[in-house]
């Protein structure tokens, strides 16, 4: 397993699909992950230290936990099935539930656990970043200072869309 960084949402262009990027901590891998517009929401509200006047899905989660005396340690990406992603939280160390990606990594970010994806998943979806595209990286940095939670909100429900043909 290697841990990455969530460095944000974004929308695709021109399909208007949000996508979450993680980016290898001890490495030059990027692996985005396509997401519904509800989780992409839910991850930027975390990112951004939005408190909803209500507990949404994920706060409910954290907190449940919290008042059970129990612990998230960790997410993991553990699987790459038919283009969609699956993940597994960890709770206490030893527990594991089965989770989708996207929910995982919004659960991950208000708790504070580290968030891990099998090497060989790495492997096959994720993309490496050369020096020329490094600038395209900095620029998406960018655009996640800018960008609110209020973006990727539209009607419909949402789950892991199925992943992108890599090129």
């Amino acid at each position: 397993m290697r841990e990455v960084d969530v460095l944000g949402v974004r929308v695709e262009m021109p399909t208007n699909n949000p996508i979450v990027l993680l980016r290898e901590r001890d490495g030059g891998r990027y692996l985005p992950i396509w997401i519904g517009a509800a989780e992409a929401a839910a991850i930027t509200y975390a990112q951004q230290g939005v408190v909803p006047p209500r507990p949404l899905t994920h706060d409910l989660m954290r907190d449940v936990l919290a008042v059970l005396g129990h612990e998230l340690t960790e997410v993991r990406i553990v699987a790459l099935k038919d283009s969609v992603f699956h993940a597994a939280l960890i709770v206490d160390g030893k527990a594991e539930i089965s989770s989708r990606a996207s929910d995982a990594i919004a659960l991950a970010l208000r708790t504070g656990a580290k968030v891990l994806v099998d090497g060989a998943i790495l492997d096959e979806a994720a993309i490496v970043v050369s020096s020329e595209e490094d600038d395209e990286v900095e620029k998406f940095k960018e655009f996640l200072d800018h960008v609110s939670a209020e973006d990727f909100e539209k009607p419909e429900g949402g789950g892991d869309e199925p992943q992108r043909p890599q090129s």
